[in-house]
């Protein structure tokens, strides 16, 4: 089975503060370090369960932030930015399963670390079919576009039981700290967080759980953050202004939903 993970940072251990997610603030090196030894025990959790093949996806900002040296060698990495498909890059019908790694709620989630929906900048609030969503959701139905469930994911409390309440009751889940705040957590040791995260990983290659997978036509709904960036989104073709924030796009095709919304935020941003 092929195994693709998608790692992003906010939802690593000892993650707190927007200065460790971003190149020259304080802590980023040791962030990346961090980041990089998660994947590597999802990754190592994989093999463990049988998988034939891991292709691993850097997806946090610039999404160059893996440290490839210290990457196990086992598995590809995609790196750097633009992709077409951003944190999704290189999935097709060919994987077995998904792994979200590092993730962090959607945007508006009370107690929970730095949480947004891909630009917490630009975007206040996303749904699919009338039901919110943050990167997980969004995400987790470009799998079920390929027929691939997500069987894996790993963040703070929030995250995780966000994974839940979307992929249900057989999705595994590895919630690595608990939010006090937006930028305070009780954070598990690197190395609980990475043992667990290899038994999950072992464990999600055996679960029985169904993809994503959404009823066309797919209502995307977004809310920016002011006025002037809903003008620019606005622009997209095929698109609808539902007020002064807020912008709506239909479409049978979840391919063609998820790349709008991508363009919206850039438009936007």
């Amino acid at each position: 089975m092929k195994v693709y993970i998608s790692v992003d940072l906010e939802g690593v251990s000892g993650i707190v503060s927007p200065e460790q997610t971003s190149p020259g603030g304080q802590g980023y090196d040791l962030a990346c370090k961090l980041m990089t030894e998660e994947a590597n025990a999802a990754i190592l959790g994989a093999r463990a369960g049988g998988a034939s093949e891991v292709v691993v996806n850097d997806s946090h900002g610039s999404m160059r932030n893996l440290l490839i040296n210290d990457l196990d060698a086992w598995a590809d990495l995609i790196s750097g930015s633009p992709k077409s498909y951003g944190m999704m890059e290189g999935l097709d019908d060919t994987f077995g399963v998904v792994f979200f790694v590092g993730y962090h709620a959607r945007a508006g989630t009370e107690h929970a670390i730095l949480d947004h929906t891909y630009s917490g900048k630009v975007v206040a609030h996303v749904e699919l079919n009338g039901k919110p969503v943050g990167e997980i959701g969004l995400n987790a139905a470009l799998a079920g576009y390929y027929g691939v469930p997500v069987g894996l994911v790993t963040g703070d409390q929030a995250a995780t039981e966000e994974a839940r309440a979307l992929l249900g009751a057989n999705v595994k889940i590895v919630t690595v700290k608990r939010a006090v705040g937006n930028q305070a957590a009780i954070c598990l040791h690197p190395e609980e967080t990475q043992s667990m995260i290899r038994q999950a990983a072992d464990e999600a290659l055996g679960a029985a759980v169904a993809p994503m997978r959404l009823e066309g036509p797919v209502v995307l709904r977004v809310r920016l953050k002011s006025s002037l960036m809903a003008d620019y989104a606005s622009l997209i073709p095929g698109s609808r202004r539902l007020d002064g924030y807020t912008l709506e796009y239909a479409h049978e095709d979840y391919l063609t939903v998820y790349r709008v919304f991508r363009a919206m935020v850039k438009l936007a941003s």
